[in-house]
């Protein structure tokens, strides 16, 4: 991988190494559409031939919105090899931050997907000053069809005499932030940032790891900076077909592994435990000693002897089955995005199914520190070892700073912001609070604008709080609140289908979410949970009251950001009322 220099590079290298019949797949209608490694790479050439034939040139925005499909990448390689950059449109952006992205770039041409997608952007391109060509993936009307605009590109062009002019300090991509105020704002990265994030995380990939398949959105610089690794090693990319199909794409695929955020993770541990509840028996009592010996399991060569032998067992006549469930091959998973409860980490490893957290920021490429396979890389309830090529202090205050090759060229056309994120020195403050072992290994406790203190002058950190409640079998979502109040309290989002098969259970008439998250005996469980989640904090942290929220918080809704963090002034500005219920009568 050493010739890789500029992003596009990497097809080259894919040609010469690897030339897969496999390289990437896309499924539309059921029908999976698989293109080899000279079919991708003649729609990448074709497409820049078109883009050029356009009059696209080196510096122009060109931005992308779709869900995750071999076309996206033929439009980021297409695009980047005439040194001109793509901007990620995420499907859930308001109109206002849409207008915003597209007039601040200055885009030249839009790809879109979806006669859907095409109707949500539509408004703000008829808005802009200039014009801009939209050209659609699924013949959309009104709009340039894919196929049509490939034929328009000039075949005996030599792509060469562009690609040398493309330096690797060169904008890459520009992607905007999907902040909780104000107006987005332009991460520029350039290839270095991101093939230099490549270079150092690739080390995490044994040779067995030869197939995967994608479902996060590749808007997202996680997903895409971790396609592109993907690409560099020869491993091929499947796409799910949509997020609703994404189990039965696991089982046909049968990747060796997949990206994730830890809300799947979780709703995967929920949908085994809920079958695993159904049982009975001596298929129950199995079940359960092999989930609780699961739960116990400690980092690889820290656990006895006598407990690897009951691992062998429970692997056999349990956690074989959850293997099958993801297609049987797995060997590794990556969940980023957002804190990994630690005993899902514990679970998942004990079954054979390793998931390696990691940590980051689209300013840095996106990755900081990840967990590795081997002993020495892996320690639970940490994001993983700072990358080797990085480097990482912890400021008085306890902020992560990083400084290294995969930080940001800067905002977009915003020098200020730039100034207030990168100090004299080059480093990079992340906003978030964290700690560094002697062994290396980073902890992240809060998001330091996050942090808030009580009318008493306590700081609480909400982070901490809420991983803990995650911890609860019943709780889908949870926010902690309090700050300028005598007492942090909660508004929580129960797990309505664990909830349900309780109230089963108990004899109560389950008539809807709202009258369900009103009723005493459901209001006493919750309670019951807080109290013993609450263990082991101290008494000015400690959940005094909460509110259960009937419906749970989505992007749709603009509460939850593409990658499933909470939009804390959103959830609160919807929750006012629940404010008051919790803090009536407060001063």
């Amino acid at each position: 991988m050493a010739e890789i220099k500029r992003m596009f590079d990497i097809l080259e290298n894919y040609r010469k190494n690897f030339s897969n019949e496999e390289m990437v797949s896309g499924k539309f209608d059921g029908q999976r559409r698989i293109y080899s490694t000279a079919e991708f790479i003649e729609n990448v050439d074709t497409l820049t031939r078109a883009l050029l034939e356009f009059g696209i040139k080196k510096g122009d925005k060109v931005a992308l919105m779709s869900a995750n499909r071999p076309e996206w990448n033929f439009c980021d390689f297409g695009v980047m090899q005439l040194g001109a950059a793509i901007v990620p449109l995420y499907p859930t952006l308001s109109k206002q931050d849409l207008k915003h992205i597209l007039t601040d770039a200055d885009v030249k041409v839009i790809f879109v997907s979806t006669t859907e997608l095409y109707e949500k952007l539509k408004e703000s391109v008829d808005e802009l000053s200039a014009s801009v060509e939209v050209i659609s993936f699924d013949n959309v009307p009104d709009t340039t069809a894919w196929e049509d605009f490939l034929k328009t590109g000039d075949p005996n062009v030599d792509l060469n005499e562009y690609r040398e002019q493309i330096d690797e300090d060169d904008l890459l991509t520009l992607i905007y932030t999907s902040g909780t105020t104000g107006k987005p704002k332009g991460v520029c990265l350039s290839h270095r940032n991101i093939i230099s994030n490549i270079l150092a995380s690739s080390h995490l990939f044994p040779t067995e790891y030869k197939k995967a398949i994608s479902f996060l959105p590749l808007s997202h610089v996680f997903e895409r900076m971790v396609v592109y690794m993907y690409f560099s090693l020869g491993i091929e990319v499947h796409y799910a077909e949509s997020m609703d199909t994404i189990i039965d794409d696991v089982k046909e695929v049968k990747p060796d592994g997949f990206t994730t955020v830890p809300r799947v993770l979780e709703k995967v541990y929920d949908a085994i435990y809920a079958k695993g509840k159904a049982l009975t028996g001596l298929k129950r009592s199995i079940f359960f000693w092999a989930l609780n010996l699961g739960l116990n399991y400690k980092e690889p060569g820290k656990n006895s002897a006598f407990y690897n032998l009951q691992l062998k067992i429970a692997r056999k006549l349990v956690f074989k089955q959850w293997q099958a469930a993801l297609g049987g091959n797995i060997v590794a998973l990556i969940s980023g995005g957002a804190a990994l409860q630690e005993r899902l980490a514990r679970v998942f490893w004990a079954a054979d199914i390793p998931v390696l957290e990691g940590y980051g920021l689209t300013e840095t490429s996106p990755v900081i520190s990840v967990n590795g396979l081997k002993p020495d890389q892996i320690k639970f309830g940490t994001v993983g070892k700072v990358l080797s090529n990085l480097e990482v202090k912890i400021a008085d205050d306890g902020e992560v700073l990083c400084k290294g090759p995969s930080i940001f060229l800067g905002y977009y056309k915003n020098e200020e912001a730039t100034a207030e994120v990168v100090d004299e020195n080059g480093f990079l403050h992340t906003g978030d609070i964290g700690e560094l072992s002697e062994e290396g290994f980073l902890k992240i406790t809060d998001r330091k604008k996050e942090m808030f203190k009580t009318s008493g002058g306590k700081y609480v950190a909400p982070q901490v709080l809420e991983n803990k409640l995650m911890e609860s079998l019943f709780i889908a979502q949870v926010m902690i609140v309090g700050e300028g109040r005598r007492f942090p309290s909660a508004l929580i989002v129960p797990a309505f289908d664990k909830l349900k098969s309780w109230c089963k259970v108990k004899g109560i008439e389950w008539r809807s979410n709202d009258e369900i998250v009103k009723d005493p005996q459901v209001i006493d469980k919750f309670q019951r949970e807080v109290d013993l989640m609450n263990k082991g904090f101290g008494h000015w942290e400690q959940i005094k009251k909460f509110i259960l929220l009937p419906k749970e918080w989505s992007i749709d809704a603009g509460e939850l950001t593409p990658k499933l963090s909470l939009r804390r002034k959103v959830i609160l500005s919807n929750h006012t009322d629940e404010l008051d219920e919790i803090y009536k009568g407060e001063k």
